[in-house]
């Protein structure tokens, strides 16, 4: 009895489990909100893109409303979204870029290209900083609290309704 009962509970906790796998990998981890929300932004020490000798970290990041763009010379969204944080930087927004798996000359050209709303580039060419960051993929831009924190998380590209809609409501809520 315990032997049948078994062999008729198996194929159905695996098809269970597999029916839970199918939906949790079938999901857009776009629409996931960052592990990092609420939390300091993480450590690090790195150079910046335009002097390798220039070391900057953390503290960066502290003193006033930050957002941090994740990008890359070879990511077409970059693109796309430079008018965007262009505009950004014209209304008084201090941007933090994070130079993502590139090399300095592809960053630079990029930016003497496409313009830089930049204050400051951090360079991060093995992309340590962004797996800290928990980044899927450039372009990505989180919002830096004075303090340091992290306050909200925009996977993807940034377009123009994103600016009216999304982050300059943010912008006003934490400054």
């Amino acid at each position: 009895m315990t032997r049948r009962l078994l062999l008729l509970l198996l194929p159905v906790m695996f098809l269970g489990l597999a029916l839970f796998f199918y939906v949790r990998l079938s999901e857009d981890p776009t629409g996931r909100d960052s592990a990092l929300m609420a939390r300091d932004f993480p450590a690090f020490e790195a150079t910046t893109l335009k002097d390798d000798q220039r070391r900057v970290d953390q503290s960066l990041l502290t003193g006033e409303v930050t957002l941090v763009n994740v990008w890359g010379e070879w990511c077409p969204a970059c693109r796309q979204e430079m008018p965007q944080l262009l505009s950004l930087a014209d209304r008084g927004i201090r941007l933090v870029g994070i130079n993502y798996r590139d090399t300095r000359e592809k960053g630079q050209a990029f930016l003497d290209e496409f313009g830089d709303p930049f204050a400051i580039n951090i360079f991060d060419p093995e992309g340590e900083l962004g797996f800290e960051l928990g980044v899927i993929g450039a372009p990505e831009t989180f919002l830096v609290d004075a303090e340091g924190v992290i306050r909200y998380h925009h996977k993807g590209y940034v377009s123009p309704e994103d600016v009216q809609g999304r982050l300059l409501p943010e912008v006003a809520k934490w400054r």
